[in-house]
């Protein structure tokens, strides 16, 4: 019965490990999108990234990072609201409501989005495989 619960509590030490680890990838995905960071962005998105954007438009790791590089694509604040965070095995999902503004291809925007990004495991180390924002009304 002890071993059983030191396994549990291990356990569950290590899913809060795990989503405190995702949630400041998150964090740290959003400030090098403010920053205009591409070499963290270079190592944090993985290579098969599809990048949907609240807009309609779809990015891959390269044309999302050139459109930072280009300044095509310029984050002025990122705002985020209430983030949790599932675990799989080498997965996991966070969901987020976020207020961002800046450029883009269309000019000034001030966005209130839901935001869905899906990370993966890959040799040992968590990388950004998905993001998709949709437009919403108002932040909860």
């Amino acid at each position: 019965m002890r071993l059983f619960l030191v396994l549990v509590l291990t356990a569950l030490a290590c899913l809060a490990q795990d989503k405190a680890a995702i949630l400041a990838l998150d964090k740290q995905w959003s400030d090098s999108i403010v920053k205009g960071d591409t070499a963290t962005l270079e190592k944090l998105l993985s290579d098969d990234l599809v990048y949907a954007h609240s807009t309609g438009i779809v990015d891959t790791k390269t044309s999302y990072i050139a459109k930072i590089k280009e300044r095509r694509q310029v984050y002025k604040s990122f705002e985020q609201h209430k983030p949790t965070v599932n675990i799989y095995k080498d997965s996991a999902v966070t969901f987020s409501y976020v207020r961002v503004t800046g450029t883009n291809q269309a000019g000034l925007f001030d966005d209130k989005v839901m935001l869905i990004h899906f990370w993966v495991k890959q040799n040992n180390t968590w990388r950004l495989a998905a993001h998709q924002t949709t437009k919403i009304d108002k932040l909860p």
